[in-house]
């Protein structure tokens, strides 16, 4: 998985940004606060001494100003606070800020300068704190984040570990809560499918064992009846039947071994080109009297851990469709690096099965009354040893199958 796929990331950054908001949430309503206190603590503070100032002056009477304050008109106004507009300014003369409150009368210009306000001294600590709170919020939901991160993806992995193994862990199966509803619905489910499957593995070998006694006894008829009758009027259809009850246990030895479900890994590797090779000879009397040319095109070596009955069914029944369903031309099975190419110049797929193949659905089989296995179990074969199968239009017309085995 990758980490951007990750639920716990996800959990994360989503505490994250709920701290990085609610933050700057709460910083946006402080700054209007202390905004709002710096207007009643220093404003207002000037404003009420003015008040009482400039009446007192225009009278001619002494201004004793509180510590820190000093009023001035006109041309005892110091030069830096001259020309400034009526209202509260805050000027910097060298390191020194003052809040100043500049307004006018009939007497001219007057400024009420603050020499000693700490508000911004007071400012810049309670700006320090918010900042230190807002990265230690952040913080916080980093950590809580991926602390209840971990608490719910653990269970989730654990979860998930217990389908792939196909088991049920009991600790989750006993939890009351949703994980445990979870965990109690796929184990039904799992144990649902587990015998589903045995049931159809079941059949599909019993099946194919009652079948293999009397086509090993129609397979021995027909051999008596080929060895010991010269009649061509008796020979022929005998050869048919035995041709067909051999095609008909050859299925039935490919439906044992997908019943039986095989390790692949500890089989011994075999040779698919020696196989294909087989094949194209196995079939070359279904073009003989037609003007087809059936070839095999040896390649590289290609070894790969599969059955070799599967293996032979899969590149078999591709040949023998091809070289049943082809007219004129050729049918060409080719070796490449790590593939099987079966291409001829027959008249293709017709459209539904094209469909079909498409959408990697079941495909109906293309053999001849019911003798081939049929595209779908060759695609079912390569499924189920870990081949590809892919099938192109090829140029011209024709068909052009290719199955990718996974190399030994």
């Amino acid at each position: 998985m990758r980490p951007a796929d990750s639920l716990k990331r996800r959990i994360v950054v989503a505490f994250v940004l709920f701290g990085l908001g609610a933050s700057m949430f709460f910083a946006f309503i402080a700054a209007i606060a202390v905004e709002g206190i710096e207007v009643q603590l220093v404003d207002k503070r000037l404003e009420a001494a003015v008040a009482w100032a400039a009446p007192r002056q225009a009278a001619g009477l002494d201004v004793d100003m509180p510590a820190g304050l000093r009023f001035q008109r006109n041309e005892a106004i110091p030069a830096p606070l001259r020309g400034l507009a009526d209202g509260v300014h805050k000027v910097d003369v060298g390191a020194v800020r003052l809040h100043v409150l500049a307004g006018h009368d009939a007497r001219g210009n007057w400024v009420l300068v603050d020499h000693e306000s700490d508000y911004d001294k007071i400012e810049l600590v309670v700006y320090s704190m918010f900042a230190a709170v807002f990265v230690g919020f952040l913080l916080l939901a980093t950590l809580l984040g991926g602390f209840l991160g971990t608490r719910v993806v653990a269970p989730i992995r654990e979860l998930a570990q217990a389908v792939r193994d196909d088991s049920a862990p009991p600790a989750l199966t006993a939890r009351k809560d949703e994980l445990g509803v979870l965990a109690r619905a796929l184990e039904a489910h799992t144990a649902e499918l587990r015998a589903f499957l045995d049931r159809e593995r079941y059949f599909t070998g019993d099946v194919s064992h009652e079948l293999r006694s009397p086509l090993t006894v129609i397979m021995g008829a027909a051999e008596i009846l080929m060895q010991e009758s010269a009649s061509p009027a008796v020979r022929g259809p005998a050869e048919r039947i035995y041709r067909a009850a051999r095609e008909a246990a050859e299925c039935v030895t490919v439906l044992l071994l997908l019943a039986r479900a095989p390790d692949l890994g500890a089989l011994a590797p075999v040779q698919v080109g020696q196989i294909a090779r087989d094949e194209v000879e196995k079939y070359r009397t279904l073009v003989a009297g037609k003007p087809v040319t059936l070839r095999f095109v040896d390649g590289p070596a290609l070894a790969a851990r599969v059955p070799r009955e599967l293996c032979a069914a899969a590149i078999g029944n591709l040949v023998r469709n091809a070289c049943q369903y082809t007219d004129r031309g050729e049918v060409v099975v080719r070796m490449l690096p790590g593939q099987v190419l079966i291409e001829d110049t027959g008249p293709g797929l017709p459209p539904a099965v094209l469909a079909t193949l498409g959408n990697g659905g079941g495909i109906p089989s293309s053999g001849s009354g019911g003798t081939g296995l049929g595209l779908a179990l060759a695609r079912r074969i390569c499924d189920f040893v870990g081949a590809g199968f892919a099938y192109d239009a090829r140029p011209g017309g024709g068909s052009r199958f290719t199955l990718s085995f996974p190399a030994a």
